[in-house]
Parts: C-alpha cells; structure tokens; sequence
C-alpha cells in the first residue's frame, strides 16, 4: 500500500467554490472535479469526511442586514447547506463511491442525523463522510463546524480549500504584493487577524493539534498531492 502522510482527513469546501462562474447556485462542471479529486483519495485508502459552505445559496450576515433574525438567517444557511451536501453525494455516488450524509439538523428524507460514532465506522469501511447543517446552532460557521467534526473524528489535517493558494498577510486578489506563508502558526493566525478561518475555528484546531492546510481546490490533484505529503500551499500549525 502507497505510503500517506494523512489517513483521515477532513475537507473543507466553500459554498462559493462550487458555483464557479456562474455567480450562485451549482456548476456541475466544478462538483464533477471536486468529485475526481475525492474519488481518487478515498480510492487510495484515505477516511475522508467533507463540510460545505453555503455560500452560493445563502449569506446569512446579509439576510440579518436585510431584518432577518440572526438566528433564523443562520438556520436557513444551514438548510441550504444540505442542498450542495446532496449534489455531491449524487455525483460521487456515480462514480462508484458509498456516501452518507449526516445533518446536524433532522432531515430523515435526505440524510442521517449526526452520530460522530456512527461518522467514524462509515469512514473505518470506506465510506466517504459528508456533514450538512454546521453545527446545528446559529452564531456559528461551517469553518467552525469544519474545526468540531475534525476534532471529533480525530482526523489527521484539516483541508481547508479556497480559492487561493494559500494564507497571505493582505487580500493578493487587492495587493499583487502579498506575502504568502508556507507556514504559520496558529497564535499568528490570529493574532495578525488573518482570514483564514474565524478565530473559534482555529482555536478549536489549535486545543486539539489539528494542522489545517490551505491551499487553492482549482490546483489539479491538490488534494491528492496533499495526502502523500507534498507540502502545498500554507500549512497552519504549532504556537
């Protein structure tokens, strides 16, 4: 068996990242190549659980500006998360892989409520893993839901895609000059205020020594790449 520097991980994708050009809503183009590249690590042996955003469909800080409730804006994000959670069940299921869905919300007609040991047998027999609805609470993000699932399936890495190739000290898509890191810790990450994930999320990596890598999910076989120890884009870790 090919020697992997991470056997369990957890993949964080944005909503946004699956909407490609198209400004909102899916790209089906985009799902089939996130799904080759999930295929190809979970055929490589590789426990993989995935969380998505749901940025194409909903942003909840400008539904609250708008009048809505926090809480029920954050709600209806997390519902809309299940809606992308299923599009890539679907598509990987085409491709031959066993997938489940787990909902931090109850949604019985479309996935399984979240039972983190139950998440962990799925991944002990192959099964690729992918968490709908956050946390199930408002006041939180995926990212921090992300954090929380990785912590409690002890997975290797935090995967943390994006559509850059790495952690910078200033946006590069407004600042050609940025500096990008090929590592930092998690103390600079927030002390510097680097929007790399909120601050509860790379607090929970930190208490329980989750490295998170960053990296650009449009770099072909990143993933892939990662998994077998290449460093790719910024890893986070260490104080």
């Amino acid at each position: 068996m090919e020697k992997l520097r991470y056997h369990r991980v957890l993949l964080k994708l944005s909503g946004e990242a699956l909407q490609g050009d198209r400004g909102a809503g899916i790209d089906f183009r985009i799902v089939n190549e996130i799904a080759e590249e999930i295929e190809k690590v979970a055929r490589r042996g590789v426990q993989l659980a995935v969380v998505i955003g749901a940025g194409n469909f909903w942003r909840g800080h400008e539904a609250e500006k708008s009048g809505m409730e926090r809480a029920m804006a954050d709600y209806a994000g997390m519902l809309a998360t299940l809606i992308n959670c299923v599009s890539l069940q679907s598509v990987l299921e085409k491709r031959g892989l066993e997938v489940r869905v787990q909902s931090a919300i109850e949604v019985k007609e479309l996935a399984e409520p979240y039972i983190y040991r139950k998440a962990i047998s799925h991944l002990e027999k192959g099964r690729v893993v992918i968490f709908a609805a956050g946390t199930g609470n408002p006041f939180f993000t995926t990212d921090t839901a992300a954090a929380l699932r990785a912590a409690e399936i002890k997975a290797d890495a935090l995967l943390k895609a994006t559509k850059v190739d790495g952690v910078y000290d200033r946006d590069p898509v407004y600042w050609p000059e940025a500096k990008r890191f090929d590592h930092i810790s998690y103390t600079d990450v927030l002390v510097k205020n680097l929007k790399v994930m909120d601050a509860t999320a790379v607090a929970v990596c930190r208490e329980n020594g989750i490295p998170v890598i960053v990296f650009n999910i449009f770099d072909r076989d990143a993933v892939d790449r990662i998994v077998k120890g290449e460093r790719i884009g910024t890893i986070v870790e260490g104080d």
